[in-house]
């Protein structure tokens, strides 16, 4: 079996009835809501009353009631004595007599006094879901070793929707043991104070747009948040031919504390390059665009092989070793080890890249190909591939330029075992190009979100559909989520009301630190019609609000990113006449008009390691904590971007935060630190650092997650033949090359309701600002210059149509 993979067999499963009891039970104090919870009352078998064996995988291991008790005369005694993979641990029953009653949006604290003799031990919770049964819920808190009786006390998060019971013990998953007493669990209190508005009622319920007076200097579409606050904005050509041939390529910092840009050198056109930032806070930068089509559209976009790092200290490009491959339009996903992954792009030819390449963190560049599991499949261009928390990869369907994949067009791909299982249920995967794909918070329930899309080549009205996925799942399948709200669409003549199925591409997808999702910006068309329309989604009630909309057009080349203090800021857009826009503008989410924000006072320690239990001071009573991974994002994409929740332990202004101990949930880097209120409103950040030992040497490090897309019931694929590329034809970004200038997307496809004929299509140019356009060469395979004359929508192919 892969050693990621994670299955769950219960092992003595005691599903007890009252009948069965050899005593009668021992209440609950009055405050808490574990039924024996020293263990002192015996039940049927070897396990206390309202107790159960859990576990699975191939260990030896022993269940002891033991009289080395904390309080009374009982404990309990898990211990691991060989250990090859899966875990150990005593759950609270799984029935309705024992399981605990809990209420959806409410939090619990939970608390237990242990002893342990490995650093492998860690508090789990399981809920019942009124549909789908018991199920894994996620892992709270990491024991340290303690020889001494010791207390661990957690906050769980909100409960789920559906939830009606949850059951918990400690999962011991190393070798050594585990031995707990006295377990607690009490309700949170409400939050006594009500949200109060500071801002117009308008403010409160929608938020506010801001159009900086400032001008972004470049014509960036890579954004990339650093660790000091800064933001990364790379140009490189900016999707300008002229730039190019005169080698001017061009990146901006610009700082949000002040407002300024500063001017960056930029040795190459990193004009659609990948990107991602490395466990230190640089940024791996890795090919971009070595060539623009020719004018005819016989050569198409080529990418080069090189590599850069930026560093945030010095504002500086560094080089690498080269890639293998050239790869225009890659993707870059992190790993729970450091490393980087890539797939896709364009190569130096033209020719789609099949070679998946691997950044090594211990080693600081590209590995040869030999050294890197091959399966010799083309994934198209900027494939969005997430990290799951078991090492796999999740292509969630999200790509750029044309048809998806074939087959079901999302995918698990297993670098270890080299396969590729396909994945169900992502409707109209051929009209999902330039979607958005997020993984939901908190990233340890596993969920993505799949929002919009089109299809530059067929050239249909963009969709509002979305999908969820839940990779918990056995077997994980996508299913219809609720669609996209409809806003306005300029079509020419100002913006009207969407009707109808009108979505958007183009569009942008934010984590927020309040745990929802901001969608932003789009367009109807391949680089046409912009769309107005702005929306907050909730993954708890699975629904979209409709807040305040950016006044400026976001379609192609736009992006949309998570600043430390709380707001988004939106940049970009390169509509098919070659322009572009400068402004930006930056938006207030309704949380911003709540009332004062909590504050984090202290964070006692900026270096964090996996399993740690950190220490910050806030200023009044938060409701949950967490880690908010900074953007690198392009194109609609940025696979790397999670919200990590950080349970807590609460004692009054002091708060302990429990890091998560997998690194694939969490890969290392610098992280954006939110405390949150009751009421949703989030502290501005502090930035901490993950790393440590497990992220670079563990293999096995989420040994206690269960039932974890396990048994995948889609087509698997091998590796294929080795070969050099895919072809790809030179018009795959959508435009014609036989009209206008290289920085002019005529477009290889009008929208369906043009109709084919030299007037219509010559009006839809015109309604779109591009004006007379040159024919580059002697075809003229759209029939807009009908009069021979070299130029296109002239007076006289129009009137002989």
């Amino acid at each position: 079996m892969n050693k990621y993979r994670r299955r769950t067999a219960l092992v003595g499963v005691g599903a007890l009835t009252a009948g069965l009891l050899l005593t009668a039970p021992q209440p609950a104090s009055a405050a808490n809501l574990i039924k024996n919870p020293g263990f002192e009352t015996a039940g049927t078998g070897d396990m206390p009353y309202c107790w159960e064996k859990s576990g699975w995988g191939d260990n030896d291991f022993t269940f002891t009631a033991t009289a080395d008790a904390h309080t009374g005369s009982k404990a309990m005694k898990v211990e691991l004595t060989r250990r090859a993979e899966g875990d150990r641990k005593a759950l609270i029953t799984e029935s309705a007599a024992c399981a605990p009653v809990v209420t959806p949006g409410k939090q619990y604290d939970l608390g237990l006094w242990y002893k342990t003799t490995t650093p492998d031990a860690s508090i789990t919770l399981f809920r019942h879901d009124a549909t789908a049964g018991w199920q894994y819920w996620t892992d709270l808190k990491t024991l340290d070793l303690a020889g001494d009786w010791t207390e661990a006390t957690v906050r769980t998060p909100e409960v789920p929707a559906g939830t009606d019971r949850i059951s918990w013990g400690v999962s011991v998953y190393g070798t050594g043991s585990a031995t707990t007493d006295d377990y607690t669990m009490d309700q949170v209190p409400d939050p006594v104070l009500p949200p109060e508005c500071t801002g117009t009622a308008e403010q409160c319920a929608d938020g506010r747009w801001d159009v900086l007076p400032t001008q972004n200097p470049v014509r960036s579409m890579h954004s990339v948040v650093l660790h000091n606050g800064k933001v990364l904005l790379i140009a490189g050509s900016g999707n300008d031919k002229s730039m190019f041939e005169a080698g001017t390529f061009t990146s901006a910092v610009y700082d949000p504390a002040n407002g300024s840009y500063k001017i960056v050198p930029t040795p190459k056109d990193m004009f659609c390059a990948g990107h991602v930032q490395l466990q230190d806070g640089r940024v791996l930068v890795m090919s971009g665009n070595k060539g623009y089509p020719t004018a005819d559209g016989r050569v198409g976009y080529q990418g080069y092989k090189d590599s850069y790092i930026f560093d945030p200290e010095t504002e500086t490009y560094t080089k690498t070793n080269d890639m293998n491959d050239g790869h225009w339009y890659p993707s870059a996903t992190i790993l729970g080890n450091g490393d980087v992954i890539s797939f896709g792009g364009l190569k130096e030819d033209s020719t789609g890249s099949v070679a998946a390449e691997l950044f090594s963190e211990a080693e600081q560049q590209w590995q040869p190909l030999w050294k890197v599991n091959q399966t010799w499949s083309y994934w198209g261009l900027y494939p969005s591939m997430i990290l799951m928390q078991d090492g796999r990869l999740f292509y969630s369907g999200s790509h750029v330029f044309g048809n998806n994949i074939p087959g079901t067009g999302s995918a698990i791909y297993d670098y270890d075992a080299n396969t590729t299982t396909q994945v169900p249920g992502l409707q109209n995967k051929d009209e999902r190009d330039q979607s958005a794909s997020v993984l939901l918070p908190p990233a340890q329930d596993q969920k993505v979100l799949t929002l919009g899309g089109g299809n530059i080549d067929s050239n249909p009205e963009a969709n509002r559909l979305t999908d969820i996925i839940d990779l918990k799942q056995p077997s994980p399948s996508y299913v219809a989520g609720p669609p996209i709200p409809q806003g306005t669409v300029d079509l020419g003549d100002g913006p009207v009301p969407q009707t109808g199925n009108q979505g958007k591409m183009y569009l942008s997808a934010v984590l927020l630190p309040d745990g929802k999702v901001l969608e932003t910006g789009g367009a109807l068309h391949n680089r046409a019609n912009p769309v107005y329309e702005t929306s907050i989604f909730d993954p708890e009630s699975e629904t979209f609000d409709p807040v305040a909309v950016d006044p400026e057009a976001r379609g192609y080349h736009s992006s949309a990113f998570l600043l430390p203090d709380g707001r988004v800021m939106t940049t970009g857009d390169n509509p098919g006449n070659g322009t572009w826009n400068h402004d930006v503008s930056v938006y207030s989410p309704p949380y911003l008009f709540k009332g004062p924000r909590p504050q984090i006072t202290s964070v006692i320690d900026t270096e964090w390691n996996y399993g740690d239990t950190q220490r910050i001071t806030v200023d009044r009573p938060i409701a949950k904590a967490e880690l908010i991974r900074p953007a690198a994002v392009t194109h609609s994409s940025d696979p790397n971007q999670r919200f990590v929740d950080l349970p807590l332990s609460v004692d009054g202004d002091n708060v302990d935060l429990n890091v998560t101990s997998n690194p694939n949930l969490a890969p290392p880097g610098w992280y954006m630190l939110f405390a949150v209120d009751a009421n949703g409103v989030p502290s501005v950040a502090k930035w901490v650092h993950l790393q440590g030992p497990q992220a670079l040497k563990a293999t096995d490090a989420s040994a206690h997650v269960h039932d974890f897309a396990d048994e995948p019931t889609g087509r698997v694929v091998k590796p294929g033949k080795k070969r050099t590329s895919q072809k790809v034809s030179p018009t795959i970004s959508g435009c014609d090359r036989h009209y206008g200038s290289i920085n002019v997307c005529v477009p290889t496809g009008f929208p369906a309701e043009v109709k084919k004929t030299t007037a219509a299509r010559c009006e839809w140019l015109k309604a779109n600002d591009y004006g007379r356009l040159k024919v580059n060469g002697k075809d003229d395979p759209l029939g807009l210059d009908r009069n021979r004359d070299g130029t296109a929508c002239g007076k006289g192919d129009v009137k002989r149509r």
